[in-house]
């Protein structure tokens, strides 16, 4: 009976050993996939802080750059617009002068017609007179 006890008592010693190792081992494991979750949790944050960022910037960059351009079209456009107001002017003024030449010349052309239908009307005048 001694010997069945002492049997009983070292196989539930070395059961009793044997557990309290997994345990340890399992939560030692645990520990450590904690532990580790934890890391790539990080890791995996930081990521998408940092693309987020990145992301953030290009947009505030491309919008940047697109006001830029607009601000230069509309810069454009205004140089574009008065440029054509500018010559706009200048055919007017053009015409304006081109008017006034014709203007000009047909009021010497009329003085012209005058003076010579007055010549002929003194032509036909002497020669009625002439005739009398």
């Amino acid at each position: 009976m001694k010997k069945l006890i002492l049997s009983t008592v070292i196989v539930l010693a070395l059961s009793l050993t044997f557990t309290s190792c997994r345990e340890k081992k399992e939560e030692t494991t645990v520990e450590e996939a904690v532990t580790e979750t934890m890391e790539v949790t990080e890791e995996v944050v930081e990521d998408v802080v940092t693309k987020a960022e990145d992301a953030a910037s290009d947009i505030i960059a491309n919008a940047e750059k697109t006001l830029q351009e607009a601000e230069e079209a509309a810069k454009n456009a205004v140089g574009d617009a008065k440029a054509a107001a500018d010559k706009a002017v200048e055919d007017a003024k053009m015409n304006l002068e081109s008017v006034k030449k014709m203007a000009s010349e047909s009021v010497e052309t009329a003085k012209e017609v005058v003076e010579d239908t007055k010549d002929e009307a003194k032509k036909a005048a002497d020669m009625i007179k002439k005739d009398n």
